[in-house]
């Protein structure tokens, strides 16, 4: 009687806890990403770099849509010698009241006070302060991916003593 040999699967095993982790730093969707797993053998790193750059396509397709909600996110430096506002813009006030772009309003904001940028094409091409290897523009990239909608940097405005 003959064994037959059964053939192993050279498929990595794909967990819950990667494509979850992979899900909350991309914003793509779970099938989305399980497929991009798969065909990455597991690999978490290129298949996050592979969605990231899905994302910043999405991204782009949105940058006509209409951003007509938002918020006005301002930063005071413990000192009280420099503050900053920028009004970010948005779709829906659904988006504006999410806790992401809540909080990429602050970033933006602490940005501007310790960057000093004349204008927002100068902001969006600095580095971030919290986190140099990106831009300040891809922080914003990286919400428009997760949201779904088009985000827009409106005003910004900074304060200072003595200048």
């Amino acid at each position: 009687i003959k064994q037959s040999k059964v053939k192993q699967s050279s498929v990595a095993k794909i967990t819950m806890d990667q494509i979850a982790s992979l899900r909350d730093a991309t914003g793509a969707p779970v099938i989305r990403v399980k497929k991009v797993l798969e065909q990455f053998e597991g690999n978490v790193k290129k298949a996050e770099v592979l969605l990231r750059k899905e994302g910043f396509e999405k991204a782009a397709k949105r940058a006509g849509r209409t951003t007509s909600q938002g918020v006005i996110a301002s930063y005071v430096h413990h000192s009280k010698k420099v503050a900053s506002m920028v009004t970010l813009l948005c779709e829906t006030d659904f988006v504006a009241k999410n806790d992401m772009f809540i909080d990429l309003g602050n970033n933006l904001a602490m940005q501007i006070a310790s960057m000093n940028p004349k204008n927002v094409k100068e902001l969006e091409g600095q580095d971030f302060i919290k986190d140099p290897s990106k831009k300040v523009l891809d922080l914003v990239k990286e919400v428009i991916a997760k949201t779904g909608e088009n985000i827009q940097i409106g005003k910004i405005i900074r304060f200072a003593i003595g200048e």
